[in-house]
Protein backbone atom coordinates (compact mmCIF):
# COMPACT_ATOMS: atom_id res chain seq x y z
CA UNK A 1 0.00 0.00 0.00
CA UNK A 2 2.56 2.26 0.83
CA UNK A 3 4.25 1.58 -2.29
CA UNK A 4 1.04 2.34 -4.30
CA UNK A 5 0.88 5.74 -2.46
CA UNK A 6 4.85 6.35 -3.63
CA UNK A 7 4.17 5.80 -7.03
CA UNK A 8 1.07 8.06 -6.78
CA UNK A 9 3.11 10.94 -5.28
CA UNK A 10 6.00 10.68 -7.14
CA UNK A 11 4.12 11.01 -10.29
CA UNK A 12 1.16 13.18 -9.89
CA UNK A 13 2.98 16.44 -10.62
CA UNK A 14 3.49 14.64 -14.29
CA UNK A 15 -0.05 13.75 -13.88
CA UNK A 16 -1.25 17.34 -13.05
CA UNK A 17 0.83 19.08 -16.40
CA UNK A 18 -1.40 16.38 -18.46
CA UNK A 19 -4.34 17.82 -16.49
CA UNK A 20 -3.24 21.23 -18.07
CA UNK A 21 -2.96 20.03 -21.54
CA UNK A 22 -6.54 17.93 -21.14
CA UNK A 23 -8.08 21.47 -20.02
CA UNK A 24 -6.84 23.15 -23.30
CA UNK A 25 -8.36 20.32 -25.33
CA UNK A 26 -11.93 20.90 -24.04
CA UNK A 27 -11.87 24.75 -23.85
CA UNK A 28 -10.69 25.05 -26.85
CA UNK A 29 -13.01 22.81 -29.12
CA UNK A 30 -16.13 24.16 -26.71
CA UNK A 31 -14.78 27.63 -27.67
CA UNK A 32 -14.42 26.97 -31.36
CA UNK A 33 -18.04 24.74 -31.19
CA UNK A 34 -19.68 27.63 -29.64
CA UNK A 35 -18.16 29.96 -32.60
CA UNK A 36 -19.19 27.67 -34.76
CA UNK A 37 -22.58 26.69 -33.32
CA UNK A 38 -24.41 29.51 -33.22
CA UNK A 39 -24.62 30.52 -36.84
CA UNK A 40 -25.20 27.45 -37.90
CA UNK A 41 -28.17 26.92 -35.63
CA UNK A 42 -29.23 30.20 -36.53
CA UNK A 43 -28.96 29.35 -40.18
CA UNK A 44 -30.69 26.04 -39.76
CA UNK A 45 -33.84 27.93 -38.33
CA UNK A 46 -33.95 30.35 -40.13
CA UNK A 47 -31.81 29.95 -43.37
CA UNK A 48 -33.06 29.43 -46.52
CA UNK A 49 -33.69 25.27 -47.84
CA UNK A 50 -29.63 25.39 -49.10
CA UNK A 51 -28.38 26.61 -45.36
CA UNK A 52 -30.08 24.02 -44.00
CA UNK A 53 -28.92 21.23 -46.09
CA UNK A 54 -25.62 22.00 -45.90
CA UNK A 55 -25.44 22.30 -42.14
CA UNK A 56 -27.50 19.69 -41.91
CA UNK A 57 -24.96 17.68 -43.77
CA UNK A 58 -22.05 18.85 -41.62
CA UNK A 59 -24.06 17.70 -38.45
CA UNK A 60 -24.84 14.66 -40.08
CA UNK A 61 -20.86 13.75 -40.93
CA UNK A 62 -19.46 14.71 -37.35
CA UNK A 63 -22.37 12.71 -35.40
CA UNK A 64 -22.02 9.80 -37.38
CA UNK A 65 -18.59 8.85 -37.25
CA UNK A 66 -16.43 8.02 -33.70
CA UNK A 67 -14.20 10.58 -32.05
CA UNK A 68 -10.64 8.63 -33.39
CA UNK A 69 -11.97 7.74 -36.74
CA UNK A 70 -12.36 11.75 -36.95
CA UNK A 71 -9.06 11.77 -35.55
CA UNK A 72 -7.35 9.50 -37.87
CA UNK A 73 -9.30 11.07 -41.10
CA UNK A 74 -8.13 14.91 -40.11
CA UNK A 75 -4.73 14.58 -38.63
CA UNK A 76 -3.58 11.75 -41.05
CA UNK A 77 -5.89 12.58 -44.08
CA UNK A 78 -6.80 15.85 -44.54
CA UNK A 79 -4.58 17.92 -43.13
CA UNK A 80 -1.40 16.30 -44.29
CA UNK A 81 -3.31 15.93 -47.70
CA UNK A 82 -3.77 20.17 -47.72
CA UNK A 83 -0.56 20.54 -46.55
CA UNK A 84 -1.44 21.50 -43.25
CA UNK A 85 1.81 21.02 -40.11
CA UNK A 86 -0.23 21.23 -37.16
CA UNK A 87 0.62 19.48 -33.55
CA UNK A 88 -1.20 17.08 -32.43
CA UNK A 89 -2.34 19.37 -29.49
CA UNK A 90 -3.79 21.93 -32.60
CA UNK A 91 -5.31 19.03 -34.56
CA UNK A 92 -7.13 17.58 -31.58
CA UNK A 93 -8.43 20.78 -30.64
CA UNK A 94 -9.65 21.45 -34.56
CA UNK A 95 -11.46 18.13 -34.88
CA UNK A 96 -12.76 17.86 -30.93
CA UNK A 97 -14.17 21.38 -32.15
CA UNK A 98 -15.46 20.81 -35.29
CA UNK A 99 -17.52 17.78 -33.97
CA UNK A 100 -18.02 19.46 -31.03
CA UNK A 101 -20.19 22.42 -33.09
CA UNK A 102 -22.39 19.65 -35.01
CA UNK A 103 -23.54 19.01 -31.17
CA UNK A 104 -23.89 22.30 -29.82
CA UNK A 105 -25.84 23.81 -32.99
CA UNK A 106 -28.24 21.21 -32.17
CA UNK A 107 -28.55 22.06 -28.64
CA UNK A 108 -28.66 25.85 -29.47
CA UNK A 109 -31.70 25.21 -32.26
CA UNK A 110 -33.46 23.34 -29.72
CA UNK A 111 -33.28 26.41 -27.69
CA UNK A 112 -34.34 28.79 -30.22
CA UNK A 113 -37.06 27.03 -31.64
CA UNK A 114 -38.37 26.88 -27.90
CA UNK A 115 -38.83 30.25 -28.26
CA UNK A 116 -42.50 31.25 -29.17
CA UNK A 117 -42.22 32.92 -32.92
CA UNK A 118 -44.33 35.94 -31.71
CA UNK A 119 -41.37 37.12 -30.26
CA UNK A 120 -39.63 37.84 -33.93
CA UNK A 121 -42.86 38.82 -35.68
CA UNK A 122 -43.03 41.27 -31.98
CA UNK A 123 -39.60 42.56 -32.94
CA UNK A 124 -39.77 42.78 -36.79
CA UNK A 125 -43.39 44.97 -36.11
CA UNK A 126 -41.38 47.71 -34.22
CA UNK A 127 -38.72 47.90 -36.81
CA UNK A 128 -35.87 45.79 -36.38
CA UNK A 129 -34.56 43.90 -39.03
CA UNK A 130 -34.27 40.09 -38.91
CA UNK A 131 -30.60 40.03 -38.01
CA UNK A 132 -31.18 42.64 -35.05
CA UNK A 133 -33.94 40.41 -34.01
CA UNK A 134 -31.94 37.24 -33.75
CA UNK A 135 -29.04 39.18 -32.18
CA UNK A 136 -31.08 41.19 -29.28
CA UNK A 137 -34.06 39.08 -28.99
CA UNK A 138 -33.54 35.46 -30.07
CA UNK A 139 -29.95 34.69 -28.70
CA UNK A 140 -29.73 36.16 -25.32
CA UNK A 141 -32.66 34.29 -24.24
CA UNK A 142 -31.00 30.98 -26.75
CA UNK A 143 -28.22 31.06 -24.82
CA UNK A 144 -29.39 31.37 -21.10
CA UNK A 145 -31.95 28.39 -22.18
CA UNK A 146 -29.03 26.33 -23.70
CA UNK A 147 -26.33 26.09 -20.14
CA UNK A 148 -28.27 22.87 -19.36
CA UNK A 149 -27.33 21.42 -22.40
CA UNK A 150 -24.11 23.08 -23.26
CA UNK A 151 -22.68 21.87 -19.37
CA UNK A 152 -23.40 18.31 -20.99
CA UNK A 153 -21.44 18.90 -23.64
CA UNK A 154 -18.43 19.64 -21.81
CA UNK A 155 -18.76 16.87 -19.87
CA UNK A 156 -18.63 14.67 -22.72
CA UNK A 157 -15.93 16.78 -24.31
CA UNK A 158 -13.91 15.93 -21.42
CA UNK A 159 -14.08 12.09 -21.93
CA UNK A 160 -13.90 12.36 -25.36
CA UNK A 161 -10.56 14.21 -24.93
CA UNK A 162 -8.71 11.27 -23.86
CA UNK A 163 -9.23 9.36 -27.32
CA UNK A 164 -6.36 11.93 -28.48
CA UNK A 165 -3.72 9.80 -26.91
CA UNK A 166 -3.84 8.20 -29.89
CA UNK A 167 -2.32 11.01 -32.08
CA UNK A 168 0.17 11.20 -29.38
CA UNK A 169 -1.07 14.44 -27.39
CA UNK A 170 0.49 14.28 -23.68
CA UNK A 171 -3.00 14.81 -22.38
CA UNK A 172 -3.91 13.13 -18.85
CA UNK A 173 -4.76 9.75 -19.74
CA UNK A 174 -1.79 9.14 -22.16
CA UNK A 175 0.52 10.01 -19.01
CA UNK A 176 -1.36 7.86 -16.84
CA UNK A 177 -0.78 4.95 -19.38
CA UNK A 178 2.90 6.08 -19.65
CA UNK A 179 3.46 5.82 -15.74
CA UNK A 180 1.65 2.70 -15.78
CA UNK A 181 4.40 0.60 -17.95
CA UNK A 182 7.18 2.07 -16.35
CA UNK A 183 6.21 1.44 -12.41
CA UNK A 184 4.18 -1.94 -13.59
CA UNK A 185 1.36 -0.42 -11.14
CA UNK A 186 -1.52 -0.05 -13.16
CA UNK A 187 -4.28 0.17 -10.32
CA UNK A 188 -3.00 3.37 -8.07
CA UNK A 189 -2.51 5.15 -11.58
CA UNK A 190 -5.22 4.60 -13.37
CA UNK A 191 -7.45 5.32 -10.13
CA UNK A 192 -5.35 8.82 -9.93
CA UNK A 193 -6.68 8.97 -13.00
CA UNK A 194 -10.11 8.35 -12.69
CA UNK A 195 -10.60 10.44 -9.63
CA UNK A 196 -8.73 13.60 -11.80
CA UNK A 197 -11.53 12.90 -14.14
CA UNK A 198 -14.51 13.04 -12.27
CA UNK A 199 -13.11 16.07 -10.47
CA UNK A 200 -12.64 17.76 -13.32
CA UNK A 201 -16.28 17.05 -14.42
CA UNK A 202 -18.25 17.93 -11.40
CA UNK A 203 -16.02 20.89 -11.12
CA UNK A 204 -16.83 22.32 -14.67
CA UNK A 205 -20.81 21.26 -14.47
CA UNK A 206 -20.84 22.88 -11.32
CA UNK A 207 -19.39 26.18 -12.33
CA UNK A 208 -21.79 26.30 -15.64
CA UNK A 209 -24.64 25.30 -12.67
CA UNK A 210 -23.61 28.37 -11.35
CA UNK A 211 -23.35 30.67 -14.14
CA UNK A 212 -26.79 29.25 -15.14
CA UNK A 213 -27.91 30.58 -11.66
CA UNK A 214 -26.58 34.04 -12.38
CA UNK A 215 -28.43 35.03 -15.61
CA UNK A 216 -31.30 33.14 -15.42
CA UNK A 217 -34.29 35.11 -15.42
CA UNK A 218 -36.66 35.32 -12.22
CA UNK A 219 -39.51 33.75 -13.00
CA UNK A 220 -38.61 32.95 -16.58
CA UNK A 221 -40.04 29.91 -17.96
CA UNK A 222 -41.97 29.18 -14.90
CA UNK A 223 -45.47 27.58 -15.19
CA UNK A 224 -47.81 29.90 -13.83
Amino acid sequence: MNENLAVIYQSFPYLINGVMITLGLVIGALGLGFAMGIPMAVGQVYGNKYIFGIISFYVWFFRGLPVLVLLFLFYFGLFSLLGFKLSAFTAAILVLGLRSAAYQSQIFRGSIQSLHEGQMLAARSIGMTKIEAIWHIILPQALRLSIPGWSNEYAILLKDSAVTYAIGVMEVLTRANFVATRTYRPMPIFLTCAVIFIVLTYGGVKLLDLLEEKVKIPGYGEER
